[in-house]
């Protein structure tokens, strides 16, 4: 039987109806806020799965173009490889329903959310998170729910829950937060510059809002909730347990504080098979239940190390962070690279700078505005990294949101697309992973996009805190390396310039995280960031005076867009012409913006003045180099611009005497004119003379000082022409104050007899 159930949450209402639809699944939901609809399942197979040691989760986010009123993309049309917002979406649902799952669960659990309907307004990822945890508490799923998410917003100084999608682009805060009763589960913000007390003022805000949300799915399960399946408790072996926790808990306690990750491995795998060939003969397929305990007695120890005896791993103080060096410029044909190292954890970022439009990234997702991408940050995560062997598919849902967390963290750096016309795309290889692979990249991607020449507002780097905590005691770790992270309660990701946090994700599987916490878990981040900034200043410390000579050079002009057609031309000709004659990519906006990007100036120069000419306007006194096009009986046509053709007037070409036209020019000649007037059709008349009268001027320019040589020597030429055939004006001297045009030195009112005139009718209309 279909139920309804409503909350109201940051000024709208939310519905969550169950009943109606997908009723074979274990649970589901159907979410509506405003006009965004999402559907979400939850199922869990009947078996666990054997031989596995971890829990089989899988969260799928959907995004159906119909829910935007689009039609996907590409010659299938239909819905293809999730988008990235989708597997971002889809994350940090994961991120934050997964700890809440028994820790010995092993059945396979698909929670699925379907985006149906989108209204640009209210985002569904939100929506999302709610309804999964609502379809996982009214299941029979064993689960520890219910959580509630809220996204909060700080535009004009104030907080807002759920911001639109208008009011997130003005906002100074994204932030993205789930989490329970007891405490937050999940933390996802981006941000311009904040300060610490104003994240945590923001978090506790968020934790006011998410027990709303829990009373209300609490609610709900009450009414219509299933009975949860109880799954049985993990079989002990007290034999083995007794043998291993007496006999290697010393040696395990002692393994852990091996400082190399590698050598450590092998001291627990030695320690492992000690067990196992223990075993060998009394339980002979003890093997994988060996591996589990080991894992859980190094847990404890590890919590044990840090908490009573205030020692990590590597022998470092809780604040203390691992070695740091840094390089740049250490790829000689690259934009811009730097080589990021930090104890075990090592990142090689490359910078590549493209052209707008040409190189950006087209996004295709159910915005109707989405804007297409100049920053792209891909993060790559290879098996040898980590010392292992696996075959190399792309980039799978981790690597996405790493690369995502970095990127966000160094967007509002990059100066705007005025300033600056380049595509950043910034690549980290990560060669060595021990902890915090993501924030060695964005210390990385920062030391790169320097190196490259891009004018980054400010530095960025990044730190990865830890907690462990137990009956009231904690200790917070600055820089964790993977054993700490592994069997920590919190992994705690904050990155930011100088002045502010820019980025922030937390994966908290402890209870709840008191406000002290948070404090002292920002305050000794920042610390870390500050002193991360520090040892990359003694590398480089702003972005390097000019772009990498590797780098395109890229021009931008805007032009009117009445004008696009005459810079494309008929079929592409004039815009293919331009390309070809200077080398350069042109890459022309429907607003009117044009990009120019050439690997040396020159190139670049030229096909901007190319476009230049063909879109403005000529005026009155102007000079210009032109090309004979045409000759008629009494001038010739000059094309002094791209497309823009005059008339130079046989009484304009010379005070010199010229018999015949075909004496004086050919087609193709070059001549130094000025702009003589622009008559009222809009004709450009020119005028050779004046231009060889304006000799101070014309002398002072570079560009035409040369052409004025020449045409003094063609004049020399003119003046000792012979008199020759003048046509129908008999042997008698030129007539050189007689001008057919409309707009000439004389007007005979009748019809001419040698020129032209675009009205061949008489004056008097005969």
């Amino acid at each position: 039987m279909a139920e309804t159930f409503s909350l109201e949450l940051g000024g709208r209402t939310i519905s969550f109806e169950t009943g109606r639809m997908a009723k074979q699944a274990d649970a589901s939901i159907f979410a509506q806020c405003g006009e965004t609809v999402v559907l979400v399942t939850s199922v869990m197979t009947d078996k666990p799965r054997e031989g596995l040691d971890f829990f089989p989760l899988l969260v799928d986010y959907e995004e159906r173009y119909y829910s935007a009123g689009k039609i996907p993309g590409g010659f299938i049309k239909r819905e293809g490889r999730p988008s990235e917002s989708a597997i971002l979406s889809a994350r940090v649902i994961d991120r934050s329903i997964r700890s809440l799952f028994p820790e010995y669960m092993r059945n396979d659990v698909h929670v699925v959310s379907t985006v149906l309907s989108v209204d640009q307004v209210i985002a569904p990822n939100i929506l999302a998170i709610n309804a999964a945890s609502a379809a996982l508490a009214i299941s029979d799923i064993p689960w520890n729910g219910p959580i509630g998410a809220v996204k909060v917003g700080y535009i004009d100084g104030k907080f807002v829950i759920n911001p639109t999608e208008q009011e997130t682009q003005r906002s100074e805060l994204d932030l993205i937060v789930a989490g329970h009763r007891g405490g937050i589960t999940m933390v996802e913000a981006g941000a311009a510059e904040v300060t610490e007390e104003l994240l945590i003022d923001a978090l506790e805000l968020a934790q006011n809002e998410i027990n709303k949300i829990v009373d209300f799915i609490l609610g709900m399960a009450e009414r219509v909730g299933q009975e949860k399946i109880a799954l049985p408790a993990p079989v002990r072996v007290d034999e083995i347990d007794d043998w291993v926790r007496s006999e290697l808990a010393g040696e395990i306690y002692s393994a852990i504080q091996i400082h190399g990750k590698a050598e450590r491995a092998v001291s627990l795998s030695a320690i492992s098979q000690k067990a196992v060939e223990r075993f060998a003969k009394s339980h002979p397929d003890s093997k994988p239940y060996i591996a589990g305990l080991i894992d859980e007695i190094t847990k404890k120890e590890v919590r044990r190390l840090i908490l009573e005896d205030k020692k990590r791993a590597d022998g470092r103080a809780m604040d203390e962070l691992r070695q740091i060096t840094c390089e740049v410029g250490v790829l000689p044909r690259t934009h811009g690279s730097a080589l990021f190292t930090r104890g075990e954890t090592q990142s090689l970022a490359v910078t590549t700078l493209g052209m707008v439009g040409t190189d950006d990234q087209m996004l295709d997702g159910l915005k109707w505005d989405e804007p297409a991408k100049r920053f792209i940050l891909h993060y790559n995560f290879p098996p040898y990294s980590v010392g292992e062997v696996r075959p190399m598919r792309g980039p799978g849902r981790r690597e996405i949101g790493h690369g995502a967390l970095a990127e966000r963290a160094l967007r509002g750096m990059l100066p705007p697309e005025e300033e600056f016309p380049y595509v950043v795309r910034v690549v980290s290889d990560i060669l060595e992973s021990n902890g915090s692979s993501s924030m060695a990249s964005v210390c990385g991607a920062s030391l790169s996009m320097m190196d490259a020449g891009v004018p980054v507002k400010k530095p960025v780097a990044g730190v990865a805190m830890g907690l462990i905590a137990d009956d009231g005691r904690f200790g917070i770790l600055t820089d964790i390396q993977g054993l700490e992270d592994h069997y920590g309660d919190m992994d705690f990701k904050v990155t930011g310039s100088r002045d502010g946090v820019t980025a922030l994700q937390m994966d908290n599987k402890a209870g709840g995280i008191t406000r002290e916490i948070l404090e002292q878990a920002l305050a000794q981040a920042r610390r870390g960031r500050l002193w991360i900034l520090d040892r990359m200043a003694m590398t480089i410390s702003a972005a390097r005076p000019e772009i990498s000579p590797n780098a395109p050079r890229i021009l931008t002009l805007c032009i009117d867009t009445e004008k696009i057609r005459d810079v494309i031309g008929p079929g592409g000709k004039t815009i293919r012409s331009i390309i070809a004659q200077t080398g350069a990519k042109v890459d022309v906006e429907d607003d009117g913006k044009v990009y120019i990007s050439a690997m040396e100036s020159a190139a670049a120069e030229k096909a901007k003045k190319m476009i230049v000419d063909l879109t403005r306007e000529v005026r009155a006194g102007e000079m210009f180099i032109g090309h004979v096009t045409r000759l008629i009986n009494f001038g010739v046509f000059v094309e002094i611009l791209p497309g823009k053709e005059g008339l130079l007037h046989v009484s304009e070409i010379s005070s010199h005497h010229i018999p015949k036209i075909d004496d004086a020019f050919k087609t193709g000649d070059e001549v130094l004119v000025v702009v003589k007037e622009i008559d009222e059709m809009n004709r450009v008349n020119l005028s050779r003379k004046r231009a060889l009268e304006q000799t101070a001027s014309v002398e002072a320019d570079p560009l035409l000082a040369p052409q004025l040589s020449a045409e003094r020597a063609r004049d020399e030429r003119y003046s000792v022409l012979p008199k020759g055939d003048r046509g129908d004006r008999g042997d008698g001297p030129a007539r050189r104050d007689r001008d057919f045009r409309p707009g000439g030195d004389r007007d005979r009112g009748d019809r001419p007899r040698g020129g032209y005139r675009p009205d061949s009718r008489r004056r008097d209309g005969k």
